[in-house]
């Protein structure tokens, strides 16, 4: 698939924000107001800015308001709803702390549900699609959760430590959700390479399997097409390690080790872990469109 920009930023921004949600809700983080002014704030503002940013890829972006319409069948719209409720809830929830000083627990915990729902929203877009095997046949919701989560308490983490707040219980915390993201992320790259066009071929494509060998005397028209162009986008095999691996140690293996040096220098490090993470996966989500490929280019003789 031709990787937009505008659904990178998007992708990558609201998992962040959404994250940000999920732990605050949960409890994580601190009693301070001053951690509460800033966090929520800046949670909100991150999920705005790549909502606004997923209208970017629209042909007429004045019909946005129509992703609202039809949740009963789309999990686009489904996702669109569950994005207002979660904000609702949460700017309910953090009005009740911040100015009552009252903290709603329950209304936390429907506030992270409804955040974790959202993301898993957002990754059955993709999953759905049957016809493009290294989303359907790959365990994309977890992925999608786990990097959300993963940045979320990075985030949540990095802005106690801006603020002078200890950070003694989030080290371990964000170790063992770094390293289950690391292991969704890997069983997701291995169960793509596996699955490949999941058993079609240009046989079955063009309805020959069975008589043997098909290979194009020409190509099924002369020109360009909506398909070519978006969905049969190709990603040299040198380019995608290159990206993959700047991916892996931006997103992962640079911020496990700024953790472990902030235990010595102070909490400030996590900002400079969280940044490294956020660039990490603008490479990886960029590489999760890129590598997909719609199994009707096989028609058009790709491999």
């Amino acid at each position: 698939m031709h990787p937009a920009p505008s659904l990178i930023v998007f992708t990558v921004l609201t998992g962040l924000g959404l994250g940000m949600v999920a732990w605050m809700g949960l409890g994580l983080g601190s009693e301070s107001h001053l951690f509460g002014w800033i966090a929520g704030p800046l949670a909100l503002a991150v999920t705005g800015i790549g909502g606004v940013a997923s209208i970017g890829h629209l042909a007429n972006p004045g019909n946005a308001w129509r992703a609202f319409s039809q949740w009963r069948s789309s999990w686009l719209s489904r996702e669109a709803c569950l994005m207002v409720a979660t904000k609702i809830c949460f700017v309910i929830y953090l009005a009740f702390w911040l100015l009552l000083d009252i903290r709603i627990w329950p209304l936390g915990w429907i506030t992270a549900g409804l955040a974790v729902a959202t993301v898993y929203a957002t990754s059955m877009i993709y999953a759905q699609l049957r016809t493009v095997p290294r989303w359907s046949a790959t365990p994309t919701p977890h992925l999608f959760i786990a990097l959300s989560m993963s940045g979320g308490v990075l985030a949540g983490s990095a802005v106690k430590g801006l603020i002078g707040l200890d950070v003694p219980i989030e080290y371990v915390l964000i170790w063992f959700v770094m390293a289950a993201a690391v292991t969704v992320w890997w069983q997701t790259q291995a169960a793509g390479a596996r699955r490949g066009h999941d058993g079609s071929s240009m046989e079955t494509a063009t309805g020959l399997a069975g008589l043997g060998q098909v290979r194009l005397f020409e190509p099924p028209h002369t020109g360009s097409n909506y398909l070519l162009k978006e969905m049969a986008f190709e990603v040299g095999r040198a380019r995608a390690f290159q990206l993959r691996k700047l991916g892996a140690f931006a997103g992962f293996l640079i911020p496990l080790v700024l953790i472990i040096l902030a235990l010595g220098l102070g909490a400030w490090v996590l900002m400079l872990a969280l940044i490294c993470h956020v660039a990490g996966m603008v490479f990886l989500r960029w590489l999760f469109f890129a590598e997909a490929e719609h199994v009707q280019a096989l028609y058009y003789g790709h491999k």
